[in-house]
């Protein structure tokens, strides 16, 4: 008997106590005159650490909605290490390409994308999910953009 395959939708939420962390860390380095480790990814202003939790491992990439509040830019980059800055540094080895890259011009209502990153990136996700329950990002506003303006999920059919 085959199972019948549905849809979910999973929302990124922001991970605070990272993004703190992270913070921390880049504070640190401007305190002590210290320059990061060779590779280190230190996290800029702009920059906060998101999270997907899959709660299937099984999965197809099928859709993004992500919702923009105002103009703004915003650059979703994975991470391909399950890591917790308190114990280890980001390192920009670990930062996978492509990044979905949204945008939304002032007057505009629809958000846009380039479309082949976001359909390989959402793809890739799928892979991910395969051999982890919890997958970390990296997300960039620029442009105006803000993370409270935000509403950013990914659609797949398991």
């Amino acid at each position: 008997m085959a199972s019948e395959k549905s849809e979910i939708e999973l929302s990124f939420t922001e991970d605070m106590q990272l993004t703190k962390y992270m913070r921390i860390r880049a504070h640190s380095l401007q305190q002590n005159n210290a320059k990061p480790q060779d590779g280190e990814k230190v996290l800029k202003a702009n920059e906060y650490i998101y999270r997907l939790d899959f709660s299937k491992q099984k999965l197809r990439f099928l859709w993004w909605n992500i919702r923009l509040k105002s103009a703004g830019k915003v650059i979703i980059t994975g991470t391909s290490q399950h890591w917790t800055p308190d114990l280890t540094n980001l390192m920009n080895r670990q930062l996978l390409d492509p990044s979905a890259i949204f945008w939304m011009e002032a007057g505009q209502t629809e958000v846009e994308c380039n479309e082949a990153d976001a359909q390989e990136f959402g793809e890739r996700l799928c892979e991910l999910a395969k051999i982890r329950k919890v997958m970390y990002f990296v997300l960039t506003f620029l442009d105006g953009a803000e993370p409270s303006d935000i509403q950013c999920s990914v659609g797949f059919k398991t």
